[in-house]
């Protein structure tokens, strides 16, 4: 109870008095996994990163797509997929808003928590990720980004 309090509570501060430049911050959440990819990244691996259906990860990415921030790509490996990559205006603005992002999370952490508490926070946050299943009934085997508003010590993230 206490560690999924404190996630709502850092959520909503960074939603409520973060600076997201006009974007929804689940749209930011997709811009932020696509940064990570510069192959690309299907709608179904996107599920996860927006907490939505895949229908509803559709519709965001379509407005995405509307405003220049995406583009659709065929996938070599399907032919029947796509893969979502980010336009260089979509790479532009994710960069912009991460590094404030990045600079809000980092006072949220160093406000409350010491280097040490910091690191063990960003450990047992990956470990539990990775512990929980997919939607295909599995655990995550690779260490998963951090989503928007997920706590993560400055000294473990990166700017894009």
């Amino acid at each position: 109870e206490a560690l999924f309090r404190a996630q709502a509570t850092l959520a909503r501060e960074f939603e409520l008095e973060g600076d997201w430049g006009g974007l929804p911050t689940r749209e930011y959440g997709v811009l932020y996994a696509l940064a990570g990819s510069r192959e690309g990244v299907r709608i179904t691996d996107l599920m996860g990163d927006a907490l939505l259906t895949q229908a509803g990860v559709s519709r965001l990415v379509a407005r995405l797509e509307k405003r220049g921030l995406v583009a659709r790509r065929d996938d070599p490996s399907d032919a029947r997929a796509c893969l979502i990559v980010l336009t260089p205006d979509g790479r532009d603005v994710q960069r912009r808003v991460g590094r404030r992002h990045a600079r809000h999370v980092a006072t949220a952490m160093t406000r409350a928590l010491s280097p040490a508490q910091q690191e063990t926070l960003r450990d047992l946050s990956r470990a539990l990720v990775a512990a929980c299943p997919t939607p295909e009934g599995r655990a995550l085997t690779t260490t998963p980004r951090t989503s928007p508003g997920t706590p993560v010590p400055p000294s473990s993230r990166q700017e894009r």
